[in-house]
């Protein structure tokens, strides 16, 4: 079970690295053309400069569990994040909902791997 979660949690951090340094390089070009509810999400987050704020929060957790540390930490802070690409795929662009499912799957494991570590967090005093 330690080598899958070194393999899930390696994968994990590079494809979060792979999506937030992409977007602070420019390295991926947006499609020429994108399904209207795209094009709205897009514009709202853009007013706020939203889409910044979760790439370094991406960026942070994507170093965090490619290095090994913090994982528990990342993998809790990454969930919101997550759980929003997979509903905005869900609901805006479905036809791309692969890479946000498997993100989900990879968090998940990683919550359940250190569930121990959770544990105080739920315990009644």
């Amino acid at each position: 079970m330690k080598i899958a979660m070194i393999i899930v949690r390696t994968l994990m951090g590079l494809f979060l690295l792979f999506a937030s340094v992409s977007y602070f390089f420019n390295l991926v070009k947006a499609p020429a053309v994108m399904p209207e509810p795209v094009i709205t999400y897009n514009k709202g987050i853009a007013v706020a400069h939203i889409l910044t704020i979760v790439k370094s929060i991406e960026l942070i957790c994507g170093l965090l569990l490619v290095i090994g540390r913090f994982a528990t930490l990342a993998t809790i802070l990454i969930f919101p994040i997550t759980v929003n690409i997979v509903l905005f795929h869900a609901y805006a662009d479905p036809a791309n909902i692969g890479g946000g499912i498997l993100l989900l799957v990879f968090n998940l494991f990683m919550a359940y791997y250190y569930r121990k570590n959770y544990a105080p967090l739920f315990a009644v005093k």
